[in-house]
């Protein structure tokens, strides 16, 4: 099967929207540490819409995140340009498969937590959210990088589908 040229609606709508999702999980996360906070204290919580908010996104992240990787399967991503530096390709996939990883497990530690009162997940979920930050925005400065510096079109990618 041949690499595709560029990617369909459907991954760049996934792509876009479990970005939008991860940061209003950091955005908003003070509720739910406050939350687990007052939980593990006296066992109850003020629900609140924001507390709620953060557990539905974390199941939705987990749930598209499988849909794009089950799409990425199926169909495959574009190559890297042909005149990036092997390290930068390496650097480039040990991030995307970062990434998937790193969200998947921080959306099963964090309902592993609130489900199952989990404690030493809550702990595991906190580290995680930490590695989550620091791939995302390697993720960007190599997405500016390419744009910038390489002037290479893998940004453009993932802003308009293949025809």
């Amino acid at each position: 099967m041949s690499a595709p040229k560029g990617y369909t609606r459907t991954q760049i709508a996934l792509h876009w929207v479990v970005f939008l999702l991860v940061a209003l999980q950091f955005l908003f996360h003070n509720n739910i540490v406050d939350a687990w906070g007052s939980y593990l204290r006296d066992g109850t919580f003020e629900p609140s819409a924001l507390v709620f908010s953060h557990v539905i996104g974390g199941i939705l992240i987990l749930l598209l995140v499988i849909w794009r990787m089950a799409i990425k399967v199926k169909r495959g991503a574009p190559e890297l340009p042909e005149n990036e530096p092997p390290m930068l390709k390496l650097a480039a996939n040990l991030t995307h498969i970062g990434l998937y990883l790193l969200l998947l497990l921080t959306a099963l530690s964090g309902a592993v937590a609130w489900f199952g009162s989990v404690e030493a997940a809550a702990q595991v979920h906190g580290v995680l959210r930490a590695l989550v930050l620091i791939l995302v925005l390697l993720h960007i400065a190599g997405a500016f990088y390419q744009q910038l510096v390489l002037k290479s079109d893998v940004m453009t990618r993932m802003g308009k589908p293949e025809a």
